[in-house]
């Protein structure tokens, strides 16, 4: 009986799995909207006792996203005022919905990390996943990936989308 060898283990890739950057801890998104009058007008006075009297601590340690769900016009100071609230309890806050709080996470994530140990390696960005990874977390640790691998896939060992391949200097 023939020995059977795993081609794909015994190879020299290297798999980045995005997962891996993944930031746990709870997500919150908060319509502002709900403080507005009849959802749509901001006044200045209602709204600050509104921002004083509610209980900021539900977002200990949450990473929050501002949003409006209206078409309100809403001035920047109306979200960094919300934010000075937040500020003793969430990990962070953004403005917008949650998917761009993720992006804005992995964002800060990949940019932290030390990529060198990649340099003149084969890649392959793994493709699926079970956690929220948005599609700009693949683009950007690509370009954090190309100017040092030797070659860029996309997917799985067992069926990669060539992205990349350094040219040879002649």
């Amino acid at each position: 009986m023939e020995e059977i060898i795993n081609k794909v283990a015994n190879s020299k890739l290297v798999t980045v799995n995005l997962e891996d950057y993944y930031l746990a801890g709870n997500r919150a998104q908060i319509d502002i909207s709900q403080w507005l009058y009849e959802g749509f007008v901001l006044r200045e006075k209602d709204f600050r006792t509104t921002l004083k009297e509610n209980d900021w601590s539900v977002y200990e340690n949450a990473f929050v996203a501002l949003s409006c769900s209206t078409d309100a016009v809403i001035p920047s100071w109306a979200y960094i005022l919300i934010t000075t609230h937040l500020q003793a309890y969430a990990k962070k806050v953004v403005v917008g919905d949650l998917p761009a709080l993720e992006s804005i996470l992995y964002a800060e994530k990949l940019q932290q990390e030390d990529w060198t140990h990649l340099e003149d390696k084969m890649v392959i960005i793994k493709g699926c996943s079970s956690k929220p990874v948005p599609e700009n977390a693949y683009l950007l640790l690509a370009q954090y990936l190309q100017p040092l691998v030797k070659s860029l896939m996309f997917g799985e060992a067992c069926s990669s989308v060539p992205l990349y391949k350094k040219p040879k200097l002649s």
